[in-house]
């Protein structure tokens, strides 16, 4: 092997995280990939699309109202944090890939879209909304299809996703937290 590319390459979980992300971003090299990745991350932005389902819910679902819209704060909650701590980590964005879409900062760490996403998957997941979860699968995904992120921003905006809805699930569903 050449030991002038070897110098070159990253090791360990960085290394892991920068061939993923190639790998998964040279899937957008189709056109409907990349149009499937752009609008996820789209609608992805900001949660926005987590606080629509959660105030559809919160709509059709009268009598499970208000864990709806507590659902939806949590997810709004999670993914504010994931903005905070994005500013203290400050980690770059990949920038050996040319990303799909842009984005709103320049870090990555950890994903806000992963996070809004698996919090969402989680609190609504609960309300019964099956298709919830693979939404937020393919949200999380496309934002490494569209080169935005490392599969560790994403799988840490996840697992705070996640874990914000979890701590919050009790008072979700009307019992104090």
């Amino acid at each position: 092997m050449d030991d002038h590319h070897d110098l070159l390459r990253p090791r360990g979980l960085h290394g892991v995280d920068h061939r993923i992300v190639s790998a998964l971003r040279a899937c957008g090299a189709d056109p409907r990939v990349a149009g499937a990745a752009r609008a996820l991350s789209w609608v992805g932005e900001h949660g926005a699309v987590w606080v629509a389902v959660g105030l559809a819910g919160a709509v059709v679902d009268r009598p499970r109202r208000g864990a709806w819209l507590r659902g939806t704060a949590l997810t709004a909650g999670a993914h504010a944090t994931s903005s905070l701590v994005k500013r203290v980590v400050r980690r770059p964005r990949p920038a050996h890939v040319e990303p799909l879409v842009g984005t709103v900062g320049r870090h990555s760490f950890p994903s806000a879209h992963a996070t809004s996403a698996a919090a969402a998957a989680v609190a609504f997941g609960a309300l019964g909304a099956r298709a919830v979860p693979p939404l937020a699968a393919a949200v999380c995904v496309s934002r490494l299809v569209a080169g935005v992120h490392y599969p560790s921003d994403v799988a840490a905006g996840a697992a705070l996703g996640a874990l914000t809805a979890r701590l919050g699930a009790r008072w979700m569903n009307g019992g104090t937290a």
